[in-house]
């Protein structure tokens, strides 16, 4: 039986982990770590570029798309097997759950939102935004130790997340709410009881103290640094990014380089509107840097494979070494 699938969509570092936890405190839904089940099925290669796929994908992509071509119904035949191949695994994950939703939190789904509305038309979705430099701030933080510069050469997380969820919430295929991360710790109450009347169920004021309940699971790719430090929303990390940056004018003009460069229209889509957008860092005035994050296993975890990766990239020996070690790991589980 299909499930009633809610997909938590926002960028990393936008809060999306507070919100799952407050969902998943919920009894009418089923949270726990992020499956990331969409992103390798997006790329098999009728949907989109299949470039980064590790086997010859121009191949098939072609075959692909021409055995779709003769299915009965075309390409709505491949949404329903992939509709269906998904159905499988999230029914499983609820088996026994006497919870009505099944709450999918993959950040990296934002970059396939036209893919995902695809398969799942009829799917929930709760967007949730964040301040763009807040979002870097914490990223440049969590996982390069404030080297703002090299988050942004390893990853240019704003320019990939804001337009493609900027162009999602345009888009009226599929309907959603969106909420911002600034209004949701500010007034936890008023923004959850929107969330559950859009997904149509009871608002549960106890869910918002998410630290009361028994986690769904334990790990995963969920980001815990800030979530796990309270045990409901907070409005405290709201404007630390805007004294970081009043501290430290490098790091300012990183990010309002960053910021500038995209699409005016994109920012006031998200509710960041150009005209009002620093209007927390010019209330910061001088403030005094705030203290470096404490080192945690997800921040050693995180800055092994992003240091691993980095190796890879600089180095051709190492990155060598590498493929041969997964090809050697592939022909072994070939065997």
């Amino acid at each position: 039986m299909p499930v009633s699938l809610l997909f938590v969509i926002g960028s990393p570092r936008s809060g999306t982990t507070l919100l799952e936890r407050m969902l998943d405190a919920h009894p009418a839904v089923q949270g726990g770590p992020e499956p990331h089940l969409l992103t390798p099925l997006a790329h098999l290669g009728v949907w989109n570029q299949v470039d980064k796929a590790p086997y010859d994908h121009v191949l098939a992509a072609e075959s692909q798309k021409l055995f779709v071509s003769k299915l009965p119904n075309g390409e709505e035949d491949y949404w329903k097997a992939c509709r269906a191949y998904c159905n499988v695994l999230y029914g499983q994950y609820m088996a026994g759950s006497a919870a009505r939703l099944c709450l999918d939190k993959t950040p990296a789904y934002a970059l396939i939102l036209p893919f995902v509305a695809k398969v799942f038309p009829d799917a929930n979705y709760v967007v949730l935004t964040r301040h763009p430099a807040a979002i870097f701030a914490s990223y440049a933080n969590s996982f390069f130790g404030g080297d703002y510069a090299a988050a942004q050469a390893y990853n240019p997380i704003l320019n990939r997340y804001a337009p493609a969820l900027a162009a999602f919430l345009r888009q009226d295929a599929v309907p959603f709410i969106h909420v911002r991360y600034e209004d949701l710790v500010a007034d936890p109450a008023s923004g959850f009881r929107a969330i559950c009347d859009h997904l149509g169920i009871p608002f549960e004021e106890s869910a918002i103290a998410y630290g009361a309940s028994r986690r769904t699971d334990e790990g995963g790719l969920g980001d815990p640094i800030g979530v796990n430090q309270h045990d409901r929303p907070t409005t405290a990390s709201v404007d630390k990014w805007a004294r970081e940056l009043a501290a430290d004018p490098a790091k300012r003009d990183f990010v309002r380089g960053i910021v500038d460069s995209l699409d005016p229209a994109d920012l006031a889509t998200l509710g960041y509107p150009p005209e009002s957008l620093w209007a927390p860092l010019e209330a910061a005035g001088g403030a005094t840097q705030p203290k470096p994050p404490r080192l945690s296993w997800y921040r050693i975890q995180r800055k092994l494979i992003v240091g691993l990766r980095g190796q890879a990239q600089r180095r051709p020996l190492f990155r060598k070494a590498l493929q041969r070690a997964r090809l050697v790991c592939d022909v072994l589980l070939r065997e």
